[in-house]
């Protein structure tokens, strides 16, 4: 399979959106209220269709959800341990080390449903959201928890209110209950999910900043580092370890690869930090996906 090829139609849209934000009357603040509307609407809906419509064996899934939640832990312990290392760690400012280790750990939702659809269809959608629904949280915690003596609200409260954890509580509960969307409706809630999907993709392109790359340069090489190169590698030592199928490989192997949440540098600005600095980061991370990803399903998926 041609992953580059795969990969072409999700970055031409995140291209797309770069675009259209800088060059056309549709700028920043058009996107921002893009984003509102994906995030809190049309990518929930999108998530608690692709769990609610195809039955669920938390069992046979529990592999892929224990790798996912390991995958996570050890992104979290390394991006953490960036400051207390001998050969790095004097040249790491612990502030910016606060804000930008999110984006070793973190990954873009919007791009992984669209390729997790591509790679495995209503099967890898449904086994990304489960994904989505077990290690958002622990990876919201993650984020936060440097930052936590800025935060305004409390890490526990910004997890309620999250409508991806809500979506995908919900549709867990719903599908262990049996419930089905009714056929009327069918049509439009897919309809609701295509678009969340192209639009937060071109809303991931609108988010790029290119600004503040020259700082930091080492702690930026080491979060990206361990975001594209060693979280693959270790994705790919934690499928063989769970026994896990090879769909349920190449979706960790994915997920692994991705960039990071186009959201971080959001949260490092409302939690008074740099986050200038941070879209810095996840503007190189997005770039590095379009290597990482083929290197992750192409190399070592073989």
């Amino acid at each position: 399979m041609n992953y580059a090829q795969l990969l072409f139609p999700d970055f031409s849209l995140i291209l797309c959106g770069y675009l259209v934000c800088r060059y056309t009357a549709l700028n920043r603040p058009v996107w921002d209220q893009v984003e509102v509307l994906v995030y809190y609407f049309l990518f929930p809906v999108l998530l608690l269709h692709s769990i609610v419509r195809s039955p669920l064996d938390l069992g046979a899934a529990s592999g892929l959800i224990g790798a996912g939640l390991a995958l996570g832990l050890g992104a979290i312990a390394l991006s953490y341990s960036l400051p207390h290392l001998p050969w790095i760690g004097r040249r790491i400012d612990r502030r910016l080390h606060a804000a930008g280790a999110q984006v070793a750990f973190r990954f873009n939702s919007f791009i992984g449903l669209a390729l997790a659809e591509r790679l495995a269809g209503p099967q890898g959608l449904l086994l990304f959201a489960v994904l989505i629904g077990f290690c958002v949280p622990l990876f919201n915690v993650g984020a936060v928890w440097p930052m936590a003596r800025h935060a305004q609200r409390s890490v526990l409260r910004e997890l309620v209110r999250n409508p991806l954890i809500i979506a995908t509580a919900s549709g867990l509960l719903a599908n262990v209950l049996g419930f089905k969307v009714p056929d009327w409706a069918e049509p439009t809630i897919s309809r609701i999910g295509a678009a969340s999907l192209a639009l937060g993709l071109m809303a991931a392109g609108a988010g790029l900043r290119f600004a503040s790359l020259g700082q930091a340069k080492t702690l930026a090489v080491a979060v990206l580092a361990i975001k594209h190169l060693l979280l693959p590698l270790a994705a790919l030592g934690l499928a063989q370890a769970f026994g896990l199928t090879p769909v349920q490989t190449t979706i960790l192997l994915a997920f692994s690869a991705l960039p990071t949440a186009s959201s971080a540098y959001v949260l490092a600005a409302r939690m008074g930090y740099d986050g200038a600095y941070v879209a810095g980061l996840v503007t190189l991370s997005t770039l590095l996906g379009v290597v990482s990803l083929p290197f992750a399903l192409g190399v070592l998926r073989a």
